[in-house]
């Protein structure tokens, strides 16, 4: 039995929904790791004496810093990466949703025509 037009289509958009949901979710992972690694590199410039020269890197160059400016450039920093670690997830949830919802309505669609 062949699959109606209008099916095949719904399950092309769940399969390109289903890609869009695993690129989001890597998305998530690239900023968790962002996150531990400004934590990290904050906790360490926490660490340092304020009278230590602090550097931070722009491309391939290193430039000195004030000690001050850096830690509120970090804190700035995995603020804005929490925030949109925040945002990612809220899609991520609202794709996972409407993946669950599409799944439900191609299944009955499917086993009412006995397949």
């Amino acid at each position: 039995m062949e699959i109606p037009e209008n099916i095949q289509e719904q399950l092309n958009q769940f399969q390109q929904l289903q890609q869009q949901a695993q690129a989001i979710s890597m998305q998530v992972q690239n900023v968790e790791i962002q996150i531990q690694e400004t934590e990290k590199a904050l906790e360490e410039l926490k660490k340092t004496d304020e009278s230590a020269e602090v550097f931070k890197q722009a491309g391939t160059l290193l430039i000195k810093v004030e000690y001050a400016d850096a830690l509120s450039d970090m804190e700035e920093k995995l603020e804005t990466l929490n925030l949109r670690k925040q945002t990612m997830s809220r899609q991520e949830e609202r794709v996972m949703k409407k993946l669950e919802d599409m799944q439900s309505s191609i299944q009955s669609v499917m086993q009412g025509m006995g397949q």
